[in-house]
C-alpha cells in the first residue's frame, strides 16, 4: 500500500513538474530582453504570431462549418427524398389492399 501512495506521488511530482516547464511554441519571453527596441520588437513579433494564428483558426473553422452546412443540406435533400419514397409506398400499399366489407 505504501508502494502505491509513493508512486503515485513520484508520478504526480513528475507530471506537474513537466507541465510547468512548458511554454507556448511560437512565443518568445519578451521580459529577459534589454533595450526598449528589442523589447517592443519582441512584443510585436509575438502579436504578429498570435494574430497568424487566430486567422489560420479562423479559416480553419470557417472551412469545417462550410463542410458540415454542406453535408447537412445534402441529408436533408436525402429525407426529403426519402420521405417521397415512404409517402408513394405508401399510397400504393393503401391501393393494393382490398377495403374489409362492413359486418354489422
Amino acid at each position: 500500500m505504501i508502494k502505491i501512495a509513493v508512486l503515485c506521488c513520484s508520478v504526480t511530482i513528475v507530471v506537474f513538474g513537466a507541465a510547468h516547464a512548458q511554454d507556448i511554441a511560437g512565443i518568445e519571453d519578451c521580459t529577459k530582453t534589454s533595450g526598449l527596441d528589442k523589447r517592443t520588437g519582441c512584443f510585436q513579433s509575438n502579436i504578429n504570431f498570435l494574430q497568424r494564428l487566430v486567422t489560420k483558426n479562423s479559416l480553419d473553422t470557417q472551412q469545417s462549418l462550410s463542410a458540415a452546412q454542406n453535408e447537412i443540406l445534402s441529408l436533408k435533400r436525402l429525407v426529403t427524398s426519402l420521405q417521397a419514397t415512404v409517402e408513394r409506398l405508401e399510397a400504393a400499399q393503401k391501393a393494393a389492399t382490398p377495403k374489409k366489407p362492413d359486418a354489422k
